[in-house]
C-alpha cells in the first residue's frame, strides 16, 4: 500500500527503503516512482544529484507535492543536475525540474548548471512554485510556455544568466511576491503572454521587466529599481496594465540606470498611482493622479512577513479587514495572541445568531470599559467562548493551540469527527480528553494548520498571530465564505490511512490501516496496535460485531461463564445470535480462550453463509492434513471466496495455531472484500483459490 506522505534523505536513506521518516529514500527519482498523485514528499537537508541517483529531469506528476524547508527558500537542500526535455513548444530542451498541474515545488534550491540550461519549464500546466530558490541557472531560473497557467510566489531568482523567469506564447497565471536579482532580466514576457504580476522585487538586474510582441501583464505594487539599463521595458506591441483611477497600480520605478520605464512601442501607455519620475520616462506615456497611501506602494507585505509560511492565510484576512498589522509596518507573525485579541478577531470575523446555553459574557475580571468588553461579550454569545469556573475571563492570558481549535469547533457547532484521525498526531497523547472529539473534528473539517511539521499538533504550546490567521481563513473556508489556499501545512484526511507505532514494516499492515481507517478496529492508548497479539473469543465477539453488525438468526442463549455484567456480554450475544459463534455443550463460552485459525474461518464461513466449495481447493495447503475433519468444508469454502490469508508462507494453512490480532484483521478485511464493501489490496499472503505454490 503506497504512502501518502514519503521521506528522502539523500545522506542516509536508502531506495530499498520503505520511504518513512525513519527509513527514507535515497532519491527523489524513486519517491516519485512510488508516489499516487495525492502524495507529500519531505526533503531532508542534502544535495539531489546524479551522483547521488538522481535523474533528470525530474518530473513531478499532477498532485504531488514536494517539500523541503521554505523557511530558508531551500537553502541547504540543492536540486542540481540537467536533462533532455522535448517541448512541444520549443523543441529539445535542458531542464532541471518540470512540474505537471496541480503539482507544488516548495522549500527547495533549484539549479542547471549547464549552458541553456532551465532551472524548472512549466508547459501548459499548472503548477505551484514556492518557497525556493532558482539560481546559477544557464539561462533562465523559471521558463513558462504554452497554456500554462501557474502560481509563483515568494521565490529567491538570483544570478541566472539570461532572466529569472521568462514567459511566453499564451502563459498567464499568477507571480506574487518573488524577488530576482542579478542576472540579464528579472522578469521577460513575449509573445502573448498575459499574468498578474504583483508584489514582486526586481532589482539590480540589467533590465528588471522586459515586454516584447503582444505581451499584456497587470502590474501591482512591484519594486523595480536599480537595474542598470532600464527598470520596465516594453517593445512591439506589449501594452502593460499599469493601474486605472478605480484600481491605482501602486509599483514603484526608481533609480534605474538609463531609465525607469522605457515604451518603445508606438502605443500611449497610461499610467496611474505609479511611483514614476516623469523625468526618467521613455516615450509616450500619460501619467495619471491618484490618492495612493505611501504603504500601498511597492509589495504589500508587513516588513517581518517575508516569506512566512502563513502570508497567504495573513494577507487575506488583512484584505477581509479582519486582522491588522502594527503602525511600525509588522505583522508580529510569532507574537502570542491573548484570550481578549482572539475574541476580537472572532466578533470581528462571525456574526452567528446566540447559542442555546452559552454564557452571558459577563466577567467579573472584563470591566465595561475595557477596550474589547463588547467584543468579549459577542464572542461568548456566539459560543465561540467561555469562562472559567470562578467567573473570570483572564482576558491577558496566553491563548493556546487547544483552546483555539475547540473554539472555533464549537463555535461553529461542526459536530463531532472520527476519533481515528487523532492517530495521524504525533503528540496526540498530549491532547487533553475534553477536547479529543474537538481535535477529531478539527483535523475531520481541514481546520488544523500545522507548521512546520503537519503530524505534530503541539496542542498545549501557546498560539501565534499567524497560526490565529490560518485557522480563522480555514473556518471560513470550511464555512463556504472563503476559497480554499493550497498550503502543504493544512493538515488534510482525505486518503489518510491511520497508522499504529508498532505496524511499519509488518506483513498485515495493508490490512490494518483501511480498517482503522474505517473505524472499524482500534489501537491501544500508547498508539500501538500489537499486531502479533493472540486473540480471545470474546475480543473476536467484539470485532465481528463492530464489522459486520449481524442482525438474529436464531434465539438468544445464555452462557454459564458470561456474565450479564462481562464487558462482552452483549458482543457475545450479538455474534451467538448472528451465526459467528457458538458455545460448548457444556453451555460455556469460555470468553478467555484464545481463538484458532480453524476456528477464525469457521466463524466467517458460517456467520456470512458463504457457497460450498466447488472441486477441492485444500489440497494447496501442504499441511492439509492438520485440517479437524470438522473445519474441512469451511476452509474450503473459504479458500475459494478468497478469505484465507498466510503468513510467511500461503501454502500452510497453520490451522491449529492461536489466531493474531493481525490474523483477523486480514480475514476480516477479504471478507469485506468478498462482500464488495471495500476495495481488494495486493498482498502476496492471500490465497488464490486453487492458486498452486
Amino acid at each position: 500500500m503506497v504512502q501518502s506522505t514519503l521521506y528522502v534523505n539523500p545522506t542516509t536513506g536508502q531506495d530499498a527503503n520503505i520511504g518513512t521518516a525513519d527509513a527514507p529514500f535515497r532519491t527523489l527519482t524513486h519517491a516519485i516512482a512510488q508516489a499516487t498523485a495525492d502524495t507529500t514528499i519531505y526533503l531532508a537537508p542534502g544535495m539531489y544529484n546524479a551522483a547521488n541517483g538522481e535523474r533528470f529531469p525530474i518530473v513531478i506528476p499532477s498532485g504531488m507535492i514536494i517539500i523541503g524547508d521554505e523557511s530558508s527558500k531551500g537553502k541547504d537542500i540543492s536540486i542540481v543536475g540537467s536533462g533532455d526535455y522535448s517541448s512541444p513548444s520549443f523543441g529539445s530542451q535542458s531542464i532541471t525540474v518540470k512540474p505537471d498541474s496541480q503539482a507544488e515545488l516548495r522549500g527547495v534550491t533549484v539549479t542547471n548548471p549547464v549552458t541553456k540550461g532551465t532551472g524548472i519549464w512549466i508547459e501548459s500546466s499548472a503548477p505551484i512554485i514556492a518557497n525556493s530558490t532558482l539560481t546559477r541557472c544557464g539561462r533562465e531560473g523559471i521558463f513558462v510556455t504554452g497554456t500554462a497557467k501557474p502560481v509563483i510566489m515568494d521565490n529567491e531568482l538570483s544570478d541566472n544568466a539570461s532572466s529569472g523567469i521568462f514567459l511566453v506564447r499564451n502563459a498567464k497565471g499568477e507571480l506574487r511576491r518573488n524577488r530576482c536579482q542579478r542576472t540579464g532580466y528579472g522578469i521577460a514576457l513575449s509573445d502573448n503572454a498575459a499574468p498578474l504580476i504583483a508584489d514582486n522585487t526586481l532589482i539590480n538586474n540589467k533590465a528588471g521587466l522586459v515586454l516584447s510582441r503582444q505581451a499584456k501583464p497587470v502590474l501591482r505594487r512591484n519594486r523595480i529599481e536599480k537595474n542598470t539599463n532600464g527598470g520596465l521595458i516594453v517593445n512591439g506591441s506589449a501594452q502593460p496594465n499599469l493601474g486605472s483611477r478605480q484600481d491605482p497600480a501602486g509599483n514603484i520605478l526608481q533609480d534605474n540606470g538609463d531609465v525607469d520605464l522605457q515604451n518603445s512601442t508606438s502605443l500611449t501607455l497610461v499610467s496611474v498611482g505609479n511611483l514614476l519620475n516623469p523625468a526618467r520616462i521613455s516615450g509616450a506615456v500619460t501619467l495619471s493622479a491618484a490618492e495612493v497611501p505611501a504603504s500601498a506602494l511597492g509589495p504589500t507585505q508587513f516588513s517581518d512577513l517575508g516569506n512566512h509560511w502563513a502570508s497567504r492565510f495573513i494577507q487575506e484576512l488583512v484584505k477581509r479587514e479582519l486582522i491588522s498589522g502594527f503602525p511600525d509596518g509588522t505583522f508580529k507573525p510569532e507574537a502570542n495572541i491573548t484570550r481578549a485579541q482572539y475574541a476580537a478577531i472572532i466578533a470581528q470575523t462571525f456574526n452567528l445568531p446566540r447559542q442555546v446555553g452559552a454564557t452571558s459574557g459577563s466577567f467579573r475580571d472584563v470591566a465595561d470599559n475595557f477596550w474589547a468588553a463588547a467584543a468579549i461579550r459577542k464572542a461568548a454569545s456566539m459560543g465561540f467562548i467561555s469562562g472559567f469556573p470562578d467567573g473570570t475571563f483572564r482576558p491577558q492570558q496566553n491563548l493556546t493551540r487547544i483552546q483555539a481549535l475547540v473554539s472555533v469547533v464549537n463555535g461553529l457547532g461542526l459536530g463531532s469527527g472520527n476519533g481515528n484521525l487523532l492517530l495521524f498526531y504525533r503528540d496526540r497523547a498530549q491532547i487533553p480528553s475534553y477536547a479529543t472529539d474537538a481535535i477529531a473534528t478539527a483535523t475531520q473539517r481541514q481546520l488544523v494548520v500545522n507548521y512546520p511539521r503537519p503530524q505534530e499538533l503541539k496542542p498545549m504550546q501557546a498560539i501565534s498571530r499567524a497560526e490565529v490567521a490560518a485557522l480563522i481563513y480555514q473556518a471560513l473556508v470550511s464555512t463556504g465564505e472563503a476559497s480554499a489556499i493550497s498550503s502543504p501545512y493544512i493538515v488534510n484526511p482525505e486518503g489518510y490511512v491511520p497508522s499504529f507505532t508498532d505496524i511499519q514494516n509488518h506483513w498485515a499492515a495493508d490490512f490494518i490501516r483501511p480498517l482503522a481507517g474505517l473505524n472499524l478496529i482500534s489501537g491501544f492508548a500508547d498508539g500501538s496496535f500489537k499486531p502479533d497479539a493472540p486473540l480471545n473469543r470474546a475480543q473476536y465477539a467484539a470485532l465481528v460485531v463492530k464489522v459486520f453488525n449481524p442482525t438474529p438468526i436464531r434465539p438468544a442463549t445464555q452462557f454459564s461463564d458470561v456474565p450479564a455484567n462481562f464487558w462482552a456480554s452483549a458482543v457475545i450475544s450479538q455474534a451467538y445470535r448472528g451465526g459467528f459463534l457458538s458455545g460448548f455443550p457444556d453451555q460455556t463460552f469460555h470468553p478467555q480462550q484464545s481463538l484458532r485459525r480453524v476456528e477464525l474461518i469457521v466463524s466467517l464461513v458460517q456467520g456470512l453463509s458463504l457457497p460450498e466449495a466447488e472441486g477441492n481447493p485444500l489440497e494447496i495447503y501442504q499441511d492439509q492434513d492438520n485440517i479437524p475433519i470438522y473445519a474441512q468444508s469451511a476452509v474450503a469454502a473459504a479458500t475459494q471466496a478468497g478469505i484465507i490469508v498466510n503468513y510467511p508462507k500461503p501454502s500452510r494453512l497453520n490451522p491449529k495455531k492461536a489466531a493474531t490480532r493481525a490474523d483477523a484483521t486480514a480475514f476480516l478485511y477479504q471478507a469485506l472484500v468478498q462482500q464488495g464493501r471495500v476495495n481488494a489490496i495486493n498482498s502476496p499472503y492471500i490465497v488464490q483459490g486453487s492458486k498452486s505454490f
